[in-house]
Formats: structure tokens, C-alpha cells, sequence
């Protein structure tokens, strides 16, 4: 297994596929032994693709002190030292989205072009659902909550309704959560995790973004809502915003949007 001396961590990460260099940022709770992780995604064929697990959560370390945003960013910007990439393409996916754009902000020279997916910063610009409020619920009521809130239209009245697609949702959603639950320091590194991201804001420093920025969500995200996904292209010259079908996870629920996505990062797009 491939893992690493970042920092104050050993750190699990992954490079696979050909093509330019695309460090993918995760989300919440991220561990690469999920299905589907990123490589198993359409744009795996497209690019060589490093993704890792950040600081308290996969198969990386998860020490129990307080964890910054600033932290989470010069972890990428030292697991890139440690590999040796000096430049690359970086897409940022929902609370990788908000490291992404500290580590951008602070890094601007090892960023060619910028995707923020399903993401918020923080501040004027509005925040992310606070993901810490549900921490205390049940496991399979956390469920509940977090299938509606990454995509609205599945209320309650959609559920009654549709039985069966709710329940293989309930299931796939379940199951990943179960991924290493039982491991040592999991349940510490999860929370740590939330209070850094409870304290992100980076609204007013975006317009020091220069690269070319592609802005993309889910037009039915309850967790990053399009109007703040609107407020950070406002605060960005030159970015490209675009809405897919889908909540929270629109880049699998819409074909589309890895097409887009690929298409920005190949430069066929601009920023």
C-alpha cells in the first residue's frame, strides 16, 4: 500500500492512469477504499490522477489536536513536494473543494486550472449545510437526513413514493460509512475534520485567484447550495460557472459534468 511521511502524518494516497497531473481533493469523510472512489469515475481516463486521504480520515494518520484549514492545505501542498510534482491541474470536490481554495490561495504557482465542485467559501459567500449539527443523530437517521440533504428532491414524500430506489440509496450510503468506522481514532479524526471546516472562509481573498477557475454543483444540493456556488464566480474574475442535474453528487447523477470537467481541465474550455 502506498503511503507516505507528509508533515506530521503518514499518509495513504494513490497515483494511477496517463495524462496530465490532476491532484483530486475529497470530500467530507473521504477514504479511498469507497466505491466508487475517483479512478473509478469517467475522468480517470482522461488524466493521472493523485488523490489521497486527508489528515484524519482513510488509512492517514489521525492524531487528536485541533485541525485548520491551513493544516488540510499544507498537507497538499506537502504531499506534492513529497512526490514531486511541481505543477498540476487540481479539482476539489465538496469539502476538497474548500481545501482546494486555501491551498490555491497560498500556492497559486502549482495550480494550472482550478475545479471547485459542489463547494462553498465560507464567510459573506455563505458556508456548506454545518455537517457537525447531525454528528449526534443515529446512525441510520444520519442516513435519512444526509440522502435528502444531498439532493432536496428526495423529501419525504419521494420516499414514500419510491421505496426501492430509497432503500438501495440507504444501503449504498450506509455501507460506506461503515468503511473502517471500527478503527482506532476514526470517530476523533471524523469530528477534528468537521471543526476545520466549521471555520472555513475564504470569501474575501478569491478574487486573488488569477488560473482559469471552472465552478460546478448540483442544481438540487441542499449541502452546497448554488447560491453559493453564484457568490464564489461573482468574487472570482474570468471563472466559469455551470449547474447540473443532481445534488451533491451531480457529477454521478449527470453524464454531463465530467465531460465539462474533463473538457475545462484539457483547456478546451475557457476558464
Amino acid at each position: 500500500m502506498p503511503f507516505i511521511n507528509v508533515r506530521d502524518l503518514k499518509m495513504y494516497y494513490e497515483i494511477r492512469g496517463t495524462g496530465p497531473r490532476l491532484l483530486v481533493i475529497s470530500g467530507t469523510g473521504g477514504d479511498l477504499r469507497r466505491s466508487p472512489s475517483i479512478f473509478e469515475m469517467a475522468i480517470a481516463q482522461h488524466f493521472k490522477i493523485l488523490a489521497y486521504d486527508q489528515r484524519g480520515l482513510g488509512q492517514t494518520s489521525r492524531p487528536d489536536i485541533p485541525y485548520t484549514m491551513v493544516d488540510y492545505a499544507e498537507d497538499a501542498n506537502a504531499l506534492l513536494d513529497a512526490i514531486g510534482w511541481d505543477r498540476c491541474l487540481v479539482m476539489g470536490i465538496s469539502f476538497g473543494g474548500m481545501v482546494a481554495q486555501e491551498f490555491t490561495l497560498r500556492y497559486p504557482n502549482r495550480v494550472e486550472r482550478l475545479v471547485l465542485a459542489c463547494t462553498s467559501s465560507g464567510g459573506a459567500g455563505g458556508a456548506s449545510y454545518p455537517l457537525d449539527d447531525l454528528a449526534h443523530l443515529p446512525l441510520e437517521e444520519y442516513v435519512r437526513c444526509i440522502i435528502q440533504l444531498r439532493d432536496i428532491r428526495r423529501h419525504g414524500i419521494w420516499r414514500d413514493d419510491n421505496p426501492a430506489q430509497f432503500q438501495a440509496l440507504f444501503d449504498e450510503t450506509l455501507a460506506g460509512l461503515r468503511v473502517g468506522a471500527d478503527e482506532p481514532g476514526r470517530h476523533i479524526g471524523a469530528c477534528r475534520q468537521l471543526e476545520a471546516r466549521a471555520r472555513h472562509d475564504t470569501y474575501e481573498r478569491l478574487p486573488d485567484l488569477r488560473m482559469p477557475v471552472y465552478i460546478c454543483g448540483g442544481l438540487y444540493d441542499g449541502i452546497a447550495k448554488p447560491l453559493n456556488l453564484k457568490a464564489m464566480k461573482e468574487q472570482i474574475s474570468g471563472s466559469r460557472l455551470e449547474m447540473f442535474e443532481g445534488g451533491h453528487l451531480f457529477y454521478v447523477q449527470d453524464p454531463r459534468a465530467f465531460d465539462r470537467i474533463t473538457a475545462f481541465l484539457r483547456g478546451d474550455l475557457n476558464g
